[in-house]
């Protein structure tokens, strides 16, 4: 939680400072504007910049869920591990019911997910307490069943870190979005209370101001509910296939240990 904790407020400073930089150095480039005042845009990159100050906030609020996005990609593929999930519980559940715990030890190993990396702890503490002759079978069973549980406390906590973030970041991105709205659209009526012919200029800059943050509000927004909601589906495909797995494997366990 701490690594998740320092990774967001890294992420939250350089997006930032990017952000600053593109709304500054790129879409601020002279060469995007008809006059040196940058007032009137000769292309997307112009007009966008005419957004405001209101810019910088959505573009670092898009960086950050492009990066989270990416991030949890890249995490539940490894927390998935190497080659398909049902082959690797098969083999386990051979192996198991054959006594060569040992092999099926050897392939959690090779898997490297999360489900191999549970499974591995109370395989482990299961070869651990069948050589205890002190202790009964309904007592070994429990301790395999403790080693699991204490597991699985840490790795489906792993499966769910930034998921929040995402789904923060989709209802702020919309709120921001909104406030850069209404800022232009406040210049635009500014525009058109002033004394005698309204400055068409001021007017056109305010609707393009809101219209911009609007768009740029809804771009994060967009991406952080779907990247959110595809990701809380996976990491739920791979707890309900760990809640599987382990009650097969306890069964095993316990059946052999009659």
């Amino acid at each position: 939680m701490k690594k998740s904790g320092v990774f967001t407020t890294v992420l939250i400073i350089v997006a930032f400072v990017v952000a600053l930089l593109v709304f500054i150095l790129v879409l601020g480039n002279p060469a995007n504007f008809k006059t040196p005042e940058k007032t009137i845009p000769t292309n997307l990159l112009g007009a966008v910049y005419l957004g405001g100050y209101i810019v910088p906030l959505l573009i670092t609020l898009s960086i950050m869920v492009i990066t989270y996005t990416i991030e949890r990609a890249l995490s539940l593929s490894k927390a998935k591990g190497k080659g398909k999930i049902e082959d690797f519980l098969k083999k386990i559940q051979i192996s198991l019911k054959e006594g060569n715990t040992d092999e099926a030890i050897g392939l959690c190993d090779k898997q490297k997910g999360s489900i191999a990396n549970i499974i591995r702890q109370g395989l482990e503490k299961y070869q651990e307490t069948a050589s205890v002759k002190e202790m009964d079978a309904e007592r070994k069973l429990e301790e395999v069943k403790n080693a699991i549980e204490e597991a699985m406390g840490l790795e489906l906590p792993l499966l769910n870190t930034n998921l929040p973030a995402l789904a923060t970041i989709a209802s702020v991105s919309v709120l921001v979005g909104l406030f850069g709205t209404v800022v232009g659209m406040i210049k635009s009526f500014q525009a058109l209370a002033t004394a005698g012919t309204p400055n068409a200029a001021e007017l056109s800059a305010g609707i393009s101001e809101a219209l911009i943050n609007t768009a740029g509000g809804l771009f994060g927004a967009i991406v952080g509910t779907i990247s959110y909601n595809f990701f809380l589906t996976k990491v739920g495909s791979i707890t309900y296939m760990i809640d599987e797995a382990t009650y097969n494997i306890l069964s095993i366990i316990a059946y052999k240990s009659k």
